[in-house]
Parts: structure tokens; sequence; C-alpha cells
């Protein structure tokens, strides 16, 4: 394969998909959480499921598949010097977009979990669109390489 990850490159590879698979689907299943927990009265019990379901999903899954997707494209980046192509730079500001919409989830959660939530249903279905768009961004710059 080349570079310096030798026999491991598909393995790495490999992970770094599994890794983005999970990011991917918390970041399409979170938003849809926030729009049925906007539907329920604060500080009722359903409230409160949707609280642990949003904090497990996030800080179990999301986050470690974050990390994972960075640690392991990070690696990939450097092993075929991607860095230096075009494609690579517009998946870049592609993929910190994405970074940036975790951490706009993330304050979104702990307005949930205070109970201090002043998004509506409408936001958070427009809000659940982004992570497709961008994603479909990645993978034609990733995959098709146009420049």
């Amino acid at each position: 394969m080349g570079g310096f990850l030798g026999d491991f490159y598909l393995w790495v590879k490999a992970i770094h998909i599994m890794a983005v698979i999970s990011w991917m689907a918390g970041l399409f299943y979170l938003p849809r959480l926030f729009v049925y927990h906007t539907q329920v009265p604060t500080g009722s019990e359903r409230s409160e499921i949707f609280k642990v379901m949003e904090r497990k999903l996030f800080r179990f899954i999301m986050t470690p598949a974050m990390a994972a997707t960075w640690i392991f494209g990070i690696l990939l980046v450097l092993n075929i010097e991607a860095y230096r192509e075009g494609w690579f730079h517009g998946k870049l500001v592609c993929l910190l977009g994405m970074q940036a919409f975790h951490g706009m989830s993330s304050k979104w959660m702990k307005n949930f979990q205070s109970d201090i939530n002043v998004k509506s249903e409408k936001f958070f279905r427009l809000a659940n669109e982004v992570p497709t768009l961008l994603m479909i961004a990645i993978v034609i710059l990733a995959v098709v390489k146009p420049f």
C-alpha cells in the first residue's frame, strides 16, 4: 500500500469507516431525539427519558466515534499525503463543519439537560438536515476527488 502504515493501511481504513458510520448515525439521530423532546412537557417522565437517551448517545457513541474518526482519518491523510490535494482541503472544511455541528449538538443537549431549551421542533427538523448535506459533500470529495 505504501506510506508508513504499510500492511496496516487497510485496517486503519476499515476502523476509520466504522467510526464514521457510528458518528454519522449519532449525528443523524440526536437532532431527531431533540425533535421528539420538544414535544413533551419539561420535567415530565418522558422528558427525563429523552435526557438519558440523548446523554448516552452523545457520550458513549457519538463522542468516542468522532474521536476515532479524527484519529484514524489523520493517520490515513498522513499515509497517503492527502493534504497535498485540493479535494482534501474541501473535505477538511466540511469535516470542520461536521465538528461544529457536533459541538452545537452538545450545547443543545446541555440546554435540554438543564430544562432551558428554547429551540423549536421546526428548528431541530431543519438542523437534522445539516449532517446529511455535509456527508454528501464529504463522500463526493473523498471518492470522486473532483479537484
